[in-house]
């Protein structure tokens, strides 16, 4: 679940025809083989970062409104981190996924990384599909024809992971 997606998803804005473009696998890699950020890409045409980023977490929360939009960018955070863990760029599981969330966020929040999350609207590993899934509807991620929401059904107990297991004394 990373990069844009293939599918046809109709858009509004001055940056659209260009993620459109983005869409049908016209995207950029950077000498690294990584593939290139939207602003090395060049595709916000005349929109800034912070404008693009802001239209994308409006139609994300407009899809699903349950989710506050950090929820969104936090996942982002946590796919970004798991990534930068793997040795070689590849697919990621609803697993993987779900406990880089789990390991940022007690990383980040500590003992209140619970609190966090579910002041977000997250509070339980199915919560984290939906929001994976509501990107791929937006166009924010991919996914291969094998993923799906259910492979984010029970993973773990957030009361367990982080309140009964909370690493006391161990640093992330």
């Amino acid at each position: 679940m990373t990069g844009r997606t293939h599918q046809e998803v109709p858009h509004r804005g001055p940056a659209a025809h260009r993620v459109h473009r983005c869409r049908r696998g016209a995207v950029s890699r950077r000498a690294d083989g990584r593939v290139a950020s939207f602003k090395e890409e060049g595709i916000f045409g005349g929109m800034t970062e912070l404008q693009f980023a802001e239209e994308v977490l409006e139609r994300l929360q407009n899809r699903n409104p349950k989710f506050h939009g950090k929820a969104y960018l936090f996942m982002l955070s946590a796919l970004h981190s798991v990534l930068a863990e793997m040795k070689e760029p590849g697919h990621i599981s609803g697993e993987e996924l779900a406990q880089g969330v789990r390991e940022l966020a007690l990383r980040q929040y500590g003992p209140m990384a619970r609190t966090v999350l579910g002041h977000w609207g997250i509070h339980a590993t199915e919560d984290l599909g939906e929001i994976v899934f509501a990107m791929v509807e937006c166009g924010v991620l991919i996914k291969r024809e094998e993923d799906r929401r259910e492979d984010f059904l029970d993973l773990f107990d957030f009361e367990e992971a982080f309140d009964s297991n909370y690493p006391w004394g161990t640093r992330f």
